[in-house]
């Protein structure tokens, strides 16, 4: 039998090489990956974590955060003692530094000051509720802004001017006779005189008489006068909330069907301080034309034309100023007289 050959090798087989997970776009990216790893262009939190410790970061070591190196290489620590220093600049961690250097720390410890400087600065204010921080500047600052509003106004202190104003009305005669008063003009002006309001009203009843010698008003002021119950919705929105200053005024609210409170109401026909100014008996009404010729030196309701109730609201609320204080103080301390 012939002798059975055997052709063994004993080389080692070739190895094949091992395929990449993954497809080829996820290739790609491994290789540029690992191509920007070999180059230090990746930033520190895109490094992958060493087992003997956390890389370092590739940056200028401003305190700026990394930078983009120059050439494609990792910038140097600008201290460098030679090239046996490793590594040259101090790592820097996400969580912290690395290591007991103390030019390290005290880097990072000025990194961390300007941080809280440029917060300081920058930063939105913190909420009113928010104690942190700047806590004790936020609460003083809350105080000032409060403190103008919490200011409580002074006791006792004469209305606002806002607070004023001069009412008078003109009226003519309905029902039998004409002997029943009703409203037929109406006029607001405020503390400085500016007219709010004036208008002709048409009484609910027939007119009887017009009463023109002394109210001015005439048939041909009906035709553009508007409804009683409108005018008075009007008037009161007007008066609601202020003071009231009124030469007899009583009659003025009687033809509104109105009744404004006591302590909001002002009449010059019952306040003894201007009788007494303008020598006048203090117990006895004076008409609104004769205290206004003797305290203002003004002449009103002249003519055969009649009043004008803009004219005698205006003259009423100058009466009242001359007084004003005295007044309001008397009401002060007597205040069952309001």
């Amino acid at each position: 039998m012939d002798d059975l050959m055997l052709n063994v090798d004993f080389a080692a087989p070739e190895c094949r090489p091992k395929k990449e997970p993954g497809n080829r776009k996820h290739q790609r990216f491994v290789r540029r990956r690992r191509e920007l790893e070999r180059r230090g262009v990746l930033r520190q939190k895109q490094l992958p974590a060493a087992a003997g410790g956390p890389r370092r970061a590739p940056g200028r070591g401003t305190g700026r955060g990394p930078g983009k190196p120059r050439s494609g290489q990792p910038r140097s620590c600008p201290k460098e003692n030679g090239p046996a220093a490793a590594p040259r600049c101090p790592p820097v961690s996400q969580n912290g530094l690395s290591g007991t250097d103390a030019s390290a720390k005290t880097k990072a410890k000025s990194r961390g000051t300007a941080r809280g400087s440029a917060n300081a600065v920058g930063d939105p204010p913190a909420s009113q509720n928010d104690s942190t921080g700047t806590g004790a500047p936020a609460k003083t600052k809350g105080k000032g802004r409060g403190a103008p509003r919490g200011n409580p106004k002074t006791a006792g202190a004469p209305p606002a001017p806002p607070k004023l104003v001069a009412i008078d009305c003109e009226m003519v005669g309905t029902g039998p006779g004409g002997r029943t008063s009703a409203l037929a003009r109406c006029s607001i002006v405020t503390y400085e005189g500016d007219v709010v309001y004036d208008q002709y009203v048409r009484p609910e009843a027939p007119i009887v008489d017009y009463r023109t010698r002394w109210s001015g008003i005439r048939p041909r002021h009906m035709a553009y006068a508007v409804p009683f119950r409108r005018a008075q919705q009007e008037v009161l929105r007007v008066l609601a909330g202020k003071v009231v200053v009124g030469h007899a005024i009583h009659n003025d609210f009687k033809a509104l069907r109105y009744s404004h409170p006591k302590a909001l109401t002002r009449d010059t026909s019952q306040i003894p301080l201007l009788n007494r100014r303008g020598g006048f008996p203090e117990n006895v009404s004076i008409s609104l034309k004769r205290l206004t010729k003797a305290l203002l030196n003004q002449d009103i309701q002249v003519g055969k034309s009649g009043h004008s109730s803009v004219e005698d609201a205006r003259a009423t609320m100058e009466l009242y100023k001359v007084v004003e204080e005295e007044w309001e103080q008397h009401l002060r301390q007597n205040p069952e007289q309001k």
